[in-house]
């Protein structure tokens, strides 16, 4: 039997293009029913390959999701500088990230059910727990950079520190992520109230 065109055009990716439409596929999946649920053969049918042709390119399920929580956090960096690069007032570049966020779950991306499935799973996985230490030290320098920046900018009070800061920024982003996750944890004012709070405690004084 001769190959049908749509399988004749998969064979012919080239590999990395091959391993990212993976990612990307793993990426909706994880993110729509979570590490556990999700099965590696269910992936390959979002991506459409075989189970064979995915652990070519990953060893294991978690070789794939730390694939995707770095491919995750590329694209977050990615949003959040086109954030900044479009927003002229520093004092709101802060705010860069959970902007960030927002635009990757209209596209089926979601960070912070990533990171709680991750916290999961690392409770029984070394290697995973070591893997995710450094992820998150990673997002906190990416943070504290863009809260210097704004600093520097003087969209931030002068006496804020940026590393502090940058780590109660990304608390808040994953309580935020229970309240996803669970749901009746924060009402929309509570939300609200805490971005409020976050904004005007990094404000510089009125001149």
């Amino acid at each position: 039997m001769s190959e049908t065109p749509v399988a004749s055009k998969r064979c012919r990716l080239p590999a990395a293009e091959r391993r990212a439409a993976i990612v990307d596929a793993a990426l909706q999946v994880f993110g729509e029913r979570s590490y556990g649920r999700a099965t590696t053969a269910e992936i390959a049918r979002a991506g459409g390959v075989s189970e064979p042709i995915l652990y070519r390119h990953f060893a294991s399920k978690r070789d794939l999701y730390v694939a995707c929580l770095e491919t995750m956090a590329v694209r977050l960096q990615e949003t959040a500088e086109a954030v900044i690069a479009a927003e002229p007032d520093p004092r709101e570049w802060t705010f860069a990230i959970p902007r960030a966020f927002d635009v990757l779950r209209k596209n089926a991306i979601y960070p912070s059910q990533m990171w709680i499935q991750a916290l999961g799973e690392a409770a029984e996985d070394a290697e995973l727990t070591r893997y995710l230490r450094q992820h998150m030290r990673r997002m906190h320098a990416f943070s504290a950079g863009i809260i210097r920046r704004a600093q520097e900018a003087g969209g931030v009070a002068a006496d804020r520190d940026p590393e502090a800061e940058a780590w109660i920024g990304l608390s808040i982003g994953l309580l935020r992520s229970v309240q996803a996750r669970l749901g009746g944890v924060l009402t929309t004012e509570d939300d609200a109230s805490i971005i409020q709070s976050r904004r005007l405690s990094l404000l510089p004084p009125a001149r």
